[in-house]
C-alpha cells in the first residue's frame, strides 16, 4: 500500500481506543448496552468496508479504518465485559469474565483466524497477489449479519430500552 510510517499509523488505533475508553461511562448511561454493542458492531462493518476500499491513492480510508479500532473494540469487547460484570451473580462473576474472554478472545479469534486464512487463500491469484477488496468485504458481511441478528434477538432485561 505504500504507507509511510506504518507503525505510527497503527498507533492511531491505540490512541483512539484510549479516547473512546474515557467516553464509555457517558455513552453507557445514555445508550445502554444494546445500543453500545450495536454501535461497536456497526463500526466493525464500516471499518472493514473502509479497508476494502483503501488503496495506494486512498490512504485516508485506511487511516479512518485504523482510527475506528477504538470505538470498535471499546464499544464491543469492553462493553460486553462490563455487561457480563453487571449481570453475572457475584459468586460466578470471575468465571463469567473468564468465559467471555475465552469465547471472544480465544475461540472467536481462532475461528476468525481460520476463516480469514481460508478466505484469503480463495482470494489469492496464481501469481500470489491478494484480492484485498474481496478479503475485506467478507468480514464486513459477516459482521453485518451478526449486527442484524443481535438487533433482533438481544433483549436487555436489566434496563428499559427507551434509548
Amino acid at each position: 500500500m505504500g504507507v509511510a510510517n506504518s507503525e505510527g499509523v497503527m498507533t492511531l488505533g491505540q490512541v483512539s481506543e484510549i479516547f473512546f475508553l474515557f467516553l464509555i461511562p457517558f455513552f453507557f448511561r445514555k445508550l445502554g448496552v444494546k445500543w453500545m454493542l450495536l454501535i461497536g458492531m456497526g463500526f466493525w462493518v464500516l471499518r472493514y468496508v473502509l479497508f476494502a476500499g483503501a488503496g495506494p491513492e486512498l490512504h485516508l480510508l485506511l487511516y479512518l479504518g485504523v482510527i475506528f479500532h477504538g470505538i470498535c473494540y471499546d464499544f464491543f469487547f469492553f462493553t460486553g465485559q462490563i455487561y457480563v460484570d453487571q449481570r453475572a451473580p457475584e459468586d460466578v462473576r470471575s468465571s463469567a469474565q473468564g468465559f467471555i474472554a475465552f469465547v471472544t478472545l480465544g475461540v472467536g479469534m481462532f475461528i476468525g483466524g481460520e476463516l480469514a486464512g481460508w478466505w484469503s487463500q480463495r482470494n489469492t491469484d496464481a501469481d500470489g497477489s491478494l484480492g484485498w477488496p474481496a478479503i475485506w468485504y467478507f468480514p464486513a458481511i459477516l459482521a453485518g449479519i451478526v449486527l442484524v441478528a443481535f438487533f433482533v434477538l438481544f433483549k436487555d432485561r436489566s434496563r428499559s430500552e427507551e434509548a
